[in-house]
C-alpha cells in the first residue's frame, strides 16, 4: 500500500509499504478521506511545537472497515467508519478522573504518533465509531472537527438553550462552534471575523449574524442585536491576541468565555477584568466519546451545513497540491479533503 510522509516542513514523499496486519482488539480501516485542518498547516511550515519529522499526519478521517480482529464486535466489513485520534495513557490523574482527552501523557495520531495518511490504517476498535449510512463519506470526515465544536460548548458548563452565543473567528472550527449552538437551540449565535470570505461561508450555512470587527463596532453590534444581557457564552475560535482581548473586552459581568483557538504566541490576558467581572475563562483542548456520538448524532439528522463548508477536493497523489492550495488561498479557504478513491 502506499503511505504520505511529511519527511520535513513542506515536503511530503510517498513509500510503498506492506499492508498492516491487525491484532485481535483492531480494525482495519480502507481510508477514503482525510481533512487538512489548521494544526496540520503547522506542521507543513515546520511551527508545530509538538511535531517532529518524519510524520505520517493524517486524524480528521473516515473509510470503510477492510478486517475485524478476532476480539471485535459490532463492526463488519464495509462499515463506514471514523475514529478518535487520541493516544491516552489510562494510568495519569486525568485518565484516571474520566478525562483521558487531557492525558498528562497525551499523543494525538498524524503529530506525536503515526495518522492515517495511508491507504489502510490498523487502530484499536475502542477508538472506531460507526456512521450511518446516510453520512456521506465527506460529512464522516468532518466528525472530528465537529466534536471540537460540541466539546468546546459542553465546556461551556450550561445549557445553551435560548442563550446568545458570540463566536470569535469564522474559520472552520469557529463555523461548527457557531452550527452546533445553533442547532442544540441557542436563541441568537453571532460570528466574527476580518476575513469577508469567512463570514459570506458563515451566512451560506445560516448564520445571519455575521460581523467584521474592523468595519463595524462589535460592542454597538452585540448591543442592538443581543440587548443589555449582551452575550451569555463567547468562543475564541481564532487563537490570537486581539480575539481574546475583544471577548474580553465585550462580555457581561458574570458571562462565560471559552478558549477553543490554539495560540501560538502567548497572549497577554487582562485578568483585571476577569476578576472584576467575574467572567469564567474556561480552555477547551478536544473532545471525548460522548461528544463524537453528539457530532455523529447531529450530522446525521442534518441539523449542520457542512457539504458548504468543503472547498477543494485532491487526490491523494497530489496531497502536497492541498497544502499549496491552502497556503495561496491565504485564508479565503475552508475545508480541504484528501480523497483516496
Amino acid at each position: 500500500m502506499i503511505q504520505a510522509v511529511m519527511t520535513s516542513p513542506g515536503k511530503i514523499e510517498f513509500n510503498e509499504i506492506a499492508r498492516p496486519a491487525i491484532k485481535e482488539n483492531e480494525v482495519l480501516i480502507q481510508i477514503r478521506r482525510i481533512g487538512v485542518c489548521g494544526s496540520d498547516i503547522h506542521v507543513y511550515h515546520g511551527v508545530h511545537p509538538y511535531t517532529g519529522y518524519p510524520v505520517v499526519q493524517g486524524h480528521e478521517c473516515a473509510g470503510v472497515i477492510s478486517e475485524v480482529g478476532n476480539q471485535v464486535s459490532g463492526f463488519s466489513q464495509g462499515d463506514t467508519v471514523t475514529f478518535m485520534p487520541q493516544v491516552s495513557c489510562g494510568v495519569c490523574y486525568p485518565c484516571q478522573h474520566g478525562m483521558y482527552h487531557i492525558c498528562d501523557s497525551l499523543k494525538v495520531m498524524g503529530f506525536q504518533t503515526s495518522g492515517a495518511a495511508q491507504e489502510f490504517f490498523p487502530i484499536e476498535a475502542e477508538k472506531v465509531l460507526k456512521l450511518p449510512k446516510t453520512i456521506s463519506l465527506d460529512k464522516a470526515a468532518m466528525i472530528e472537527p465537529i466534536s471540537v465544536a460540541v466539546h468546546a460548548t459542553r465546556r461551556a458548563g450550561e445549557d445553551v438553550q435560548g442563550k446568545n452565543i458570540l463566536v470569535l473567528g469564522a474559520g472552520t472550527i469557529g463555523n461548527l462552534v457557531a452550527q452546533v449552538n445553533k442547532a442544540l437551540g441557542a436563541a441568537r449565535v453571532m460570528i466574527t471575523d476580518i476575513s469577508d470570505f469567512k463570514l459570506e461561508k458563515a451566512r451560506q450555512v445560516g448564520l445571519e449574524l455575521t460581523l467584521n470587527p474592523e468595519k463595524e463596532d462589535l460592542a454597538k453590534a452585540i448591543q442592538t442585536n443581543f440587548g443589555f444581557t449582551k452575550a451569555d457564552v463567547i468562543f475564541e475560535c481564532v487563537g490570537v491576541q486581539d480575539t481574546i482581548t475583544q471577548g474580553i473586552q465585550v462580555a457581561r459581568k458574570g458571562s462565560t468565555l471559552v478558549v477553543v483557538g490554539v495560540f501560538g504566541k502567548k497572549p497577554v490576558v487582562d485578568l483585571g477584568l476577569v476578576q472584576d467581572r467575574e467572567l469564567k475563562l474556561i480552555g477547551s483542548l478536544m473532545y471525548q466519546r460522548p461528544d463524537y456520538e453528539k457530532a455523529i448524532e447531529l450530522a446525521a439528522a442534518g441539523m449542520l451545513k457542512l457539504d458548504e463548508m468543503i472547498s477543494m477536493h485532491f487526490p491523494f497523489e497530489r496531497y502536497l497540491d492541498a497544502y499549496h492550495t491552502i497556503e495561496a488561498a491565504k485564508g479565503n479557504i475552508m475545508k480541504v479533503m484528501i480523497d483516496l478513491e
